[in-house]
């Protein structure tokens, strides 16, 4: 009989472990690469800004949690949400099928489309295309390599930050730039040392969803997001956000 109730009740403790293994938490750690203006980007200061931070500032207050963020390396962002090093990623990521088999996502908080930007000097490219047989950058690992994958005929190179691709299209080692809406209009159009230089072509060629990554199963951590998100987007505070950081 003591056996039987010790093992009812070892039963009983693992219930409540599963239960509580993600218990909505009173502050979250979030992984962002602040290396993608105006979404997450270094202020003068070292501080981490930009609309994904102020984004998720207004949600977690909607939310009852509080917010670290922690800057993080791209190529590395997933491996350390994986490992536990934080308990969620905000920083302009997709939602992808592949990317929804292996994590979890909030509702979608905006939308962008990716754009091809190259030198003003360019009087024919419209597309990714039209640059068969040059070189076209973009950062590792995101929709918009994946993008200049797709293209026949164009050499992809990928950089760590998208920084580097303009850098390397300003002294030409590159013919075009393939990125998210807001931050080819950063590069092109608001950067003094580019925006003489650059310009923005065509149109916008995917339609993309962010949203807030966390990992597979948390179901309390994603529910409390996007009640926080729902709360946001209400109140019009999105809006707000929107006209601050995206020109």
């Amino acid at each position: 009989m003591n056996v039987i109730r010790t093992l009812t009740s070892l039963v009983v403790v693992f219930a409540a472990l599963a239960v509580t293994a993600f218990a909505a938490p009173k502050s979250i750690k979030v992984a962002t690469d602040a290396t993608w203006p105006p979404m997450e980007m270094v202020d003068a200061n070292k501080h981490i800004v930009g609309y994904d931070i102020d984004f998720l500032n207004a949600v977690a207050k909607e939310a009852g949690v509080t917010v670290e963020f922690k800057n993080t390396a791209w190529d590395g962002i997933f491996a350390g949400l994986d490992s536990g090093q934080y308990d969620a990623i905000i920083s302009s990521v997709t939602i992808t099928p592949e990317r929804s088999a292996k994590y979890d996502f909030t509702d979608a908080y905006t939308s962008i489309g990716q754009i091809l930007v190259v030198p003003k000097t360019d009087k024919t490219s419209r597309t990714i295309a039209d640059l068969k047989g040059k070189k076209v950058g973009s950062q590792i690992g995101t929709t918009g390599a994946m993008e200049v994958k797709k293209v026949p005929g164009v050499e992809s190179k990928t950089y760590d930050e998208i920084g580097l691709a303009f850098e390397d299209m300003a002294a030409g080692r590159i013919s075009g730039v393939v990125c998210d809406e807001p931050v080819a209009a950063h590069f092109a159009l608001q950067k003094k040392e580019y925006k003489s230089k650059f310009k923005i072509v065509g149109k916008p060629f995917t339609k993309e969803g962010y949203g807030i990554v966390v990992k597979k199963g948390n179901k309390e951590l994603v529910a409390l997001l996007n009640k926080g998100i729902k709360a946001v987007k209400a109140k019009k505070l999105d809006v707000k956000i929107h006209t601050k950081w995206v020109k």
